[in-house]
């Protein structure tokens, strides 16, 4: 698993990459990382080429539930190349959602990424606005986790942004949102879907990129919510 296109494409079509190697008919290539559609279905066809089950299975979870094997997998791929992998796939996740043919994958790991950028970006928005009106950040926080815009995400992050630890325990990083970000607006582009949400959390942690903050945790956007309007 890596982190973005050129590392995939270093890791695949370098000249020590995957499909530098002679590999049996059949033999399963199964990419996990979060990349954009067009090199997902790319590198589909070129690990066909060389007669490879291709398999694009991007994940979700958090570090703890890879290490107990209980990710959700996203899955891409032809049918028989599905069952294929599945006893792989099944040793890692306690979910494998397969989604339709190679891309699917990534197609819904990128729709369900955007969402999630512009829950933690809003999210940091009404707790700045439930700040500046006086509220007890920690009530506010406390009662958004029973309220009905208590998704994980958006629980896990506005907790951190009152802690305001935003530089040890990392999970994901603005850089990382950011990539997904702009793979999602992509792919939407490409399809004719409208994306002024996911722009507007694009430009907030293209914000927060931009002050150096890239390495952080992601929930250091509420810095971004937190600087006063000019208005």
């Amino acid at each position: 698993m890596t982190a973005d296109n050129v590392s995939s494409r270093a890791m695949w079509l370098g000249e020590h990459g995957a499909l530098a190697a002679e590999l049996a008919p059949r033999t399963l290539a199964i990419e996990c990382s979060t990349l954009s559609h067009e090199w997902a279905v790319e590198l589909g066809g070129r690990a066909a080429q060389r007669g490879l089950s291709y398999v694009d299975s991007p994940v979700t979870g958090l570090p703890e539930a890879a290490a107990a094997g209980e990710l959700t997998l996203l899955v891409g791929a032809a049918p028989a190349d599905f069952d294929a992998a599945r006893p792989l796939l099944e040793a890692l996740a306690t979910r494998v959602l397969h989604f339709g043919p190679v891309g699917a994958g990534t197609a819904y790991k990128l729709a369900i990424n955007l969402i999630g950028a512009v829950q933690i970006a809003s999210a940091a928005e009404g707790l700045a606005l439930a700040e500046r009106a006086g509220l007890d950040p920690k009530l506010v926080v406390a009662a958004i986790a029973t309220s009905q815009a208590a998704s994980p995400q958006v629980v896990r992050n506005t907790q951190r942004m009152i802690d305001g630890e935003f530089s040890r325990n990392i999970v994901f990083t603005p850089v990382l949102r950011l990539k997904d970000i702009d793979y999602a607006l992509r792919l939407a582009e490409h399809l004719g879907v409208a994306t002024p949400f996911g722009t507007a959390a694009r430009e907030a942690f293209a914000q927060l990129v931009a002050l150096g903050a890239g390495a952080d945790h992601e929930a250091r956007i509420i810095e971004i919510a937190r600087t006063p309007s000019h208005e």
